[in-house]
């Protein structure tokens, strides 16, 4: 018999995570003791004041944390070795907890939809009937979901930062299960939002089921969740190959279920187009950055030993997700469908960066790895996409939101500036120069290059020629092609969405001009601890 330790939990290190859940507990608690009148601002500020504070709290940590051989790692396992907090958590958590920020600012826009915010007056109504009619009469909106992203950033920051095939299990349910709901808060288009919610949580569900299928079988083959002691089973080959390779298989498809990547991104466009545009903005830039740092740790530290055996795998997937997602996004008359598969695209790119990963000894000098490449290109997709979809928020017609493609013809005469930021957005994912998205591009290519990929890199750069003309078509269509009726009208935002819009826009061209201080800091996240 072994005896039961009572494991260490270093709150310090832990505080971003616990400001966090905290918030989001204390929301719960909000929605039932204080009166409707004033939840919003409760809520709203609650949420941001968290947020902040965790923010601080990551940078606090960082500057704390220990240092191994010469700074080429840091970080302490926290909670009896399930949680790593390290480098590249951290980066992912500042980086999560900024993306929050500007969700929770578009979640509280009130402007657009006439002193109302996005989400539906009586979730539990039926569409059409009379209670749904008396909620709108009565401007009501549902609040909840405020404490219901705080457990979704909850479940991103827990994530990444999972040191076994248990907890992260754990951080996917946690973070999954909010969005199912979000999905289906839409105001306006409600069949659409429950019709999108109900194929999240169906697929989701099964993705999670692979997942743990997976689990169990790499706890078979190597005796231990912990990803240390599976990369120890692994070097040492100690188990059934096939209970690896197959446990692996099942692992990846809960993983790249949650990036979208191809053959599971089936979801993405359907789920995209129905859910409200705040959720959508900030689900397709946290989602993404969470989702690749599991992935990361996953494949980096318990199968780093394994690569060429999991490599193959992500050659033909990474490929098929950039031409899949360029070729389709061509065929969208839909604007959110169409930064869906821009989206699926990505996931191709970032996965073209995951194959970069090389033996320490065998980097030369100064080179960037290939966790400094995809922490850098999440950066820039990210801040690019939630500024993307918070544009398309403000592009209006006489139903509400317009995202009908031809409703955005004359975009450019109508509102020349909301035009120009949305062709910048445009231009940064197609990865033009002095944009972030094409110094992102160049670091995953290189990375990959140097990893002897040199196939996945010619193919993404084809896949990048077909990106360029789509995102060059919407261009086109906002400034060349006449306008279909009285054309589109754009909402005037509040300072809430301004502001998320400037800073996305701003974060965009800094980087793509001075890319150093952040892959800097991505360098100084170094590796992951095992």
């Amino acid at each position: 018999m072994t005896d039961f330790v009572k494991p260490t939990i270093d709150y310090f290190e832990l505080w971003p995570l616990l400001v966090v859940f905290g918030v989001a507990c204390l929301g719960v608690v909000v929605e039932a003791f204080l009166p409707r009148t004033v939840r919003y601002t409760a809520q709203v500020v609650l949420a941001l004041a968290g947020l902040v504070l965790a923010l601080v709290g990551v940078v606090l940590v960082a500057q704390d944390v220990k240092t191994y051989e010469d700074g080429a790692a840091r970080g302490v396992l926290a909670v009896g070795g399930t949680i790593a907090i390290d480098g590249p958590s951290l980066f992912i958590w500042g980086l999560v907890l900024a993306l929050a920020i500007a969700g929770v600012l578009l979640f509280a826009e009130r402007h657009l939809d006439g002193g109302v915010s996005a989400f539906a007056g009586q979730a539990a109504a039926v569409p059409g009937t009379d209670a749904e009619t008396a909620a709108i009469a009565a401007n009501r909106e549902h609040t909840e979901v405020y404490p219901l992203m705080m457990f979704a950033v909850f479940g991103m920051m827990l994530f990444p930062a999972a040191n076994d095939l248990l907890t992260m299990f754990v951080g996917l349910e946690v973070l999954s299960l909010p969005l199912y709901l979000l999905s289906g808060l839409a105001r306006r288009r409600r069949l659409l939002s429950q019709e999108a919610a109900l194929k999240y949580f169906l697929l989701g569900a099964f993705s999670s089921g692979f997942f743990l299928y997976g689990a169990a079988l790499i706890y078979g083959y190597a005796g231990s969740m912990d990803f240390a002691a599976i990369n120890e089973a692994v070097r040492n080959d100690v188990g059934s190959s096939s209970l690896l390779l197959i446990g692996t298989g099942l692992l990846s498809v809960g993983l790249l279920f949650k990036v979208g990547a191809v053959p599971f991104q089936a979801w993405t466009p359907d789920v995209y187009q129905g859910a409200p545009t705040p959720v959508v903005a900030f689900m397709a830039a946290g989602t993404k950055v969470a989702a690749f740092g599991a992935m990361l740790r996953l494949f980096y530290v318990a199968l780093g030993a394994d690569r060429w055996s999991w490599q193959p795998m992500l050659w033909i997937i990474a490929i098929l997700s950039m031409f899949v997602g360029a070729v389709l996004a061509i065929t969208q008359d839909d604007i959110k469908r169409l930064l869906a598969y821009s989206s699926v695209a990505h996931t191709g790119f970032i996965l073209v960066g995951v194959l970069g990963l090389q033996a320490a000894g065998d980097l030369a000098a100064d080179e960037i790895t290939s966790l400094q490449a995809v922490l850098f290109y999440l950066a820039t997709y990210a801040f690019a996409t939630i500024g993307a979809f918070a544009v398309v928020s403000l592009v209006r017609d006489g139903g509400g939101e317009t995202t009908a493609l031809e409703r955005w013809a004359g975009l450019g005469k109508e509102s020349p500036v909301v035009a120009a930021v949305f062709a910048f957005f445009l231009l940064a994912l197609a990865g033009i120069p002095l944009t972030a998205g094409f110094v992102g591009k160049l670091a995953v290519f290189s990375v990959a290059l140097a990893a002897g990929a040199w196939p996945v890199v010619v193919a993404a750069i084809m896949a990048s020629i077909i990106a360029v003309f789509l995102y060059v078509r919407v261009i086109k269509v906002m400034y060349f092609d006449e306008p279909v009726g009285d054309g589109p009208s754009v909402a005037y935002p509040s300072v809430l969405t301004a502001t998320t819009i400037a800073v996305g826009a701003a974060i965009t061209l800094v980087l793509g001009i001075l890319p150093g201080p952040v892959l800097d800091l991505a360098a100084v996240a170094g590796e992951f601890i095992r």
